[in-house]
Formats: C-alpha cells, sequence, structure tokens
C-alpha cells in the first residue's frame, strides 16, 4: 500500500529478488506510462494554481477530508479539511518534495543514552543503530541519485563513499546567506538534494527553473521516487493499481492473508497475498490499521511533525530566490547543543534542547505573492518592486519534535471520507521543548539576517496555537515531514513493530514508511525511511 519513497523502494528490492508484487496507490497517476514504464508522462508543469490550489496532487479535501484537535477535550475535533495533507498520487510525497536528503547522524538513533529523558516525552533509542543503516544509506543515494558534497558539512556522520552526483547550483540569495552565517562562525553547505545536477538514471540534469517544493517535476529531474518505482515496473513482476484504496487488512489466526480493496468505479474486490507491505505514510499506514481491526495500544500514537521556525527578512537588493532548486543550501549547527543552547535549555526548565537542520531559502511564486498586497492601483507597483518576494529571504529550521503518546492518529467518530470510511484524526499539540528551541534559534536566525544587512525581520512558527484554523500557519503543522505512529522497538508493550518493521502482532505485515520512527531528529525523514525500507525489503526476501 502506497507508491511512495517507501513503498518504491521495497518493491524494488522484492521484485529484483523475483517476488511478484502489486502495488495499490489511492491517487492518480500523473508520473509514468503504466503500458511502458520507461515512458515518463508529461503532466506537470509550472503552474502555480494547478498545485497549490487546484489539489492537482490529491488529495481533495472536501472529498478526502482529515480532522484536527488540540487536545481530546476539544471535543471530536475542532477542525476538517486539509489537515497537512501529503500528495496522494503515484510516487506520493516524493513527487512534490524539493528533494532534500540528509543522513541522521549517529547521535538521532540513541537520543535517550545520549542527551538523558525529557519530562512529558516518551523519549527512547531506536533499536538500530546508524552503523546498522548506513549500507541502506548508501543504496538509497545510489538509487535514486544525491547530489552532495561529502566533505562539506563537519557535522555529518562517516559515511562509506562519496555522493553518486556533485553539488547542483547554489541559489544567488544561499550564497550571501552562506557567506553571513560562516562571518558568524556557522557551517553552511550544498544541501542533499535528489534532483539531478548531471544527467542520472536516465534523467536529465535540474534546470533550476524554481518550481520545485510543492510541484512535480517536468523534466522528471527527481529521482525519488521514480527511479525505484520504474525498475520494479520495468522487471515485469510488479503491477501498479492507481486510484485503488486500500479499506482493510484481511488477517486470519495470526497472518495477513490479503487486503480488500474499493476500485476507481467503487466496487470493492479482494486480493490474496504472502506479505503486505503498508507504505501509506505515519497517518494513513495508521489509519488502514485501524480500519483493519489492529489492536495494538500504541497504534497512532507518538504521532510527530517538524516544529518549523521561519525567520525571514526585507533586503535592499534583489535576490531572487524564484530561481533554482527551493532549497540549496542549509546548516546543522543548531543540532549540536553548545553553551548558549545549554543555557537557554536551563533556563527553561529542560535539560538539554536542540533545533534542527536550518534551510536557508525565500519565497518563489508570483501568485502567491500579489495575494498578499492591497489591491488597487498601487498593486502593480507592489509587485514590480516585490518586496515580499525579489527582495525577501530567510531561513526554515526544522526543529526536532518530541514524541508523545498524547499525539496520535486515531478514526474520526462521525466525519467519513467519499468513499464512506472514518476519516484520520489528529490529535496534536507541541511540548515546550519545541517551543523553547525555535524562541532560542530564531533569534540565532535573526542575527544571521542583520549580518546580511536586512532592512527587518520577522520570526513564526508552524504550528501556533494562537492563529485561526484553515491559516497557512495555524495550530496545524504545516511541516510535510510526519513520523512516529508505529514506533519500532524490540519490546512489543512498547512498540508496535520490531526492529525490521514487522508487526509484532502479526509478522507477514511490514511497515516501510515513517510510521516506525522512535524520535523525529531534526533532518528530514525521506532518506532515513528510503533505507529502512530497502533495509526490510533485504530482510523480508532472506
Amino acid at each position: 500500500m502506497g507508491s511512495g519513497p517507501g513503498g518504491s523502494a521495497a518493491a524494488d528490492v522484492l521484485t529484483a529478488a523475483g517476488w511478484s508484487v502489486v502495488i495499490f496507490e489511492k491517487g492518480r497517476n500523473h508520473l509514468l506510462d503504466l503500458d511502458d514504464p520507461e515512458r515518463l508522462k508529461g503532466d506537470y508543469s509550472n503552474d502555480e494554481l494547478k498545485f497549490t490550489i487546484r489539489h492537482f496532487l490529491g488529495p481533495d479535501p472536501f472529498l478526502e477530508p482529515r480532522t484536527f484537535r488540540r487536545r481530546e477535550r476539544d471535543g471530536d475535533h475542532a477542525f476538517v479539511g486539509d489537515v497537512n495533507n501529503v500528495p496522494s498520487t503515484v510516487g506520493g510525497g516524493g513527487v512534490h518534495a524539493d528533494g532534500k536528503l540528509p543522513r541522521f547522524r549517529e547521535a538521532d538513533f540513541r537520543l535517550h543514552t545520549e542527551y538523558g529523558p525529557i519530562d512529558g516525552a516518551a523519549l527512547a533509542d531506536w533499536p538500530l543503530t546508524y552503523d546498522d543503516l548506513e549500507p541502506f544509506y548508501a543504496e538509497a543515494e545510489s538509487l535514486v541519485g544525491v547530489a552532495g558534497d561529502a566533505g562539506a558539512n563537519p557535522f555529518a556522520a562517516p559515511r562509506s563513499g562519496p555522493y553518486p552526483m556533485p553539488p547542483g547550483a547554489p541559489m544567488y540569495g544561499a550564497t550571501l546567506s552562506a557567506a553571513a552565517a560562516e562571518r558568524l562562525g556557522y557551517h553552511p553547505y550544498p544541501a542533499p538534494t535528489g534532483a539531478n545536477s548531471v544527467p542520472y538514471g536516465g534523467r536529465p540534469a535540474c534546470n533550476n527553473c524554481g518550481f520545485c517544493a510543492f510541484y512535480g517535476c517536468p523534466i522528471h529531474a527527481k529521482g525519488d521516487p521514480v527511479a525505484p518505482l520504474q525498475r520494479a515496473l520495468l522487471s515485469g513482476r510488479a503491477e501498479l493499481r492507481p486510484e485503488t484504496f486500500v479499506s482493510r487488512i484481511n488477517i486470519s489466526n495470526g497472518r495477513a492473508t490479503g487486503v480488500d480493496y474499493v476500485d476507481a468505479a467503487g466496487h470493492t474486490h479482494t486480493e490474496t497475498a504472502r506479505h503486505v507491505v503498508l507504505a501509506a505514510g505515519a497517518v494513513e499506514t495508521p489509519r488502514l490499521m485501524l480500519l483493519s481491526g489492529l489492536d495494538h495500544p500504541l497504534v497512532g500514537r507518538h504521532l510527530m511533525f517538524h516544529f518549523q521556525t521561519l525567520v525571514m527578512a526585507g533586503l535592499r537588493q534583489r535576490v531572487h530566490p524564484h530561481r533554482g532548486r527551493s532549497v540549496t543550501h542549509v546548516h546543522d549547527d543548531h543540532l549540536v547543543p553548545d553553551d548558549r543552547s545549554k543555557r537557554a535549555a536551563k533556563d527553561a526548565g529542560l535539560p538539554w534542547f536542540r533545533g534542527g537542520m536550518v534551510e536557508h531559502c525565500g519565497p518563489s511564486t508570483p501568485i502567491q505573492e500579489a495575494k498578499l498586497y492591497p489591491w488597487g492601483d498601487a498593486h502593480a507597483r507592489s509587485m514590480r518592486e516585490s518586496s515580499l518576494r525579489e527582495r525577501m529571504w530567510g531561513f526554515t529550521m526544522q526543529g526536532e519534535d518530541m514524541p508523545q503518546a498524547t499525539n496520535r492518529v486515531d478514526l474520526d467518530p462521525t466525519v467519513r471520507d467519499v468513499r464512506g470510511f472514518p476519516v484520520a484524526r489528529i490529535t496534536y499539540d507541541s511540548h515546550r521543548f519545541e517551543r523553547a528551541a525555535s524562541a532560542h534559534y530564531g533569534e540565532r536566525l535573526t542575527e544571521i539576517l542583520h549580518e546580511m544587512d536586512a532592512e527587518w525581520t520577522v520570526t513564526t512558527t508552524s504550528p501556533d496555537a494562537s492563529f485561526p484554523y484553515g491559516d497557512f500557519i495555524s495550530p496545524v503543522p504545516q511541516s510535510k515531514h510526519v513520523m512516529g505512529t508505529a514506533r519500532m522497538g524490540a519490546d512489543p508493550s512498547t512498540s508496535v513493530v520490531d526492529p525490521y518493521g514487522r508487526l509484532h502482532d502479526v509478522p507477514n505485515i511490514v511497515i516501510a514508511d515513517s510510521s516506525v520512527f522512535v524520535t523525529s531528529s531534526g533532518y528530514g525523514p525521506t532518506l532515513t525511511l528510503v533505507a529502512l525500507a530497502l533495509r526490510a525489503a533485504t530482510a523480508m526476501m532472506r
């Protein structure tokens, strides 16, 4: 279930081993020709309305809503609609991403041991180490094609080899913010990116058109997840069924026997199977488990997003944020506690905190900008001056999010989707860990912008409970990094799956997405979930 990065990676491994695989995808296919998988489709374009307003990559929140509340005392739900929807389409969330593919570091897998517990958080070590995952990280980078500089990040974990491609061209704004950050003692570097800097895997190099984050790539320069999906289909042993909703996993005598699914015409069928791989994402995977009657008490719990700190500045000069990949430079310094952060954590009543990977970025799209200016005679002048696009630059920190048992995915008791099934309900509120870390590191990011000679700066976060529902900034997290709702571990009483992603209760069901994450780190989850999917599928095959 799921044709995104995790499902595609698992399908590639299993078909290469001679297995027969059926890939169910509830979204539409805009990615490749199912009759000739070598031919990639031309459905993607630089169309701002199509992708950001009209739900081209799905899901349509009127047909497939989710519900949200901050706490149980809010009632059944406080909001219905677009609740952090990740694309529902062939290729999944990898299609819309701007392709930053960092590895986690050694400490990210042993956070409890490395730094100690946090009151109110279910902090635990992973049941595996960076060394266990490193070969699969290398395999994932080669499979999807990652461009980067192996020696550029002083905080990076050891690697067994270089990146498959060199870094791509830097954005102009990033050259300015990277230089300012270096003057203040930080260590920016070219972001590891799943967009080709040179031709790779039969696909062209990125042409830096600027429509990267939230858009499908018109020339297919992004490698994740099209590379593993294409390989699986070309093997002749995989069948991809788009617009097909899996409604239940069938279980008998402690084993999965297959699934029930609803086709595009609304008819229900059953598919039998020896193994079931769940890769629908950290919201839809627990939803399907709950629809199937899997009643482990931790299914859906420990939901994590990244707590985003957005610090933006108005600059005197134009920095052209609309040209290039959405993010070409990042820095990791705020993932390593230093004396300043230790003092700030103590002042906040915490034993420690960390931030997250910081993306050097700016706004990019003209329609989004046009909606911000007052209408009338001054509108055209505002667009020409472009103070909120051409002259705007800043940072997004993907802040580490503490796992809390109260943050969860379950089934809404009253709201159903267009097919008649209960929708996923998200209950989520941030921990003071995230809020304190954001306040501290937000000030440090502002210092970099002043070093760039900023005319003004503004800082906000996502989520922010003081904003109304329905706005871009609201109590609903905007980060598309969703993790942790079926955490892995060796002990069935404290985890849903074992170290290879197998359900403790039903061992021929394997989860191959970010649901299994124990902690969130402050890095994007995609490369890690692909590496885990490769590891899980390799174990299945063996």
